[in-house]
């Protein structure tokens, strides 16, 4: 349970990282860009310890799945950004399948 708990929180870093990014304007805004660094670097410190249990693939699935679903959120949410209803549908199988393995999933890394 602790490295799906790391995999979340190291989703939620990347996630900020990546807002960061559109924020940065090109990496010219000096905090944002900082934001982007640390959001990063946070991500892959917390990715490296939920894979000391998870399967690279489960893991990787999980981490691309969320950030893919809180990205199209937060980009509706805060920059006015909208998706058509076929994104809208894509976007929902992802998370079901992020969900699927979260809850069915007996998958432990050697």
């Amino acid at each position: 349970m602790k490295s799906w708990i790391l995999l979340f929180f190291a989703v939620v870093c990347e996630v900020v990282g990546t807002s960061a990014i559109k924020q940065s304007e090109g990496f010219t805004k000096f905090w944002p860009s900082i934001t982007v660094a640390v959001g990063f670097a946070l991500a892959f410190y917390l990715l490296s310890f939920s894979l000391k249990a998870l399967p690279i693939g489960v893991v990787y699935a999980v981490w691309s799945g969320m950030g893919i679903v809180l990205i199209s959120v937060i980009g509706h949410w805060f920059f006015n950004e909208r998706l058509d209803t076929p994104a809208i549908i894509g976007v929902s199988f992802i998370l079901a399948g992020v969900i699927i393995m979260q809850v069915f999933s007996k998958a432990v890394a050697h």
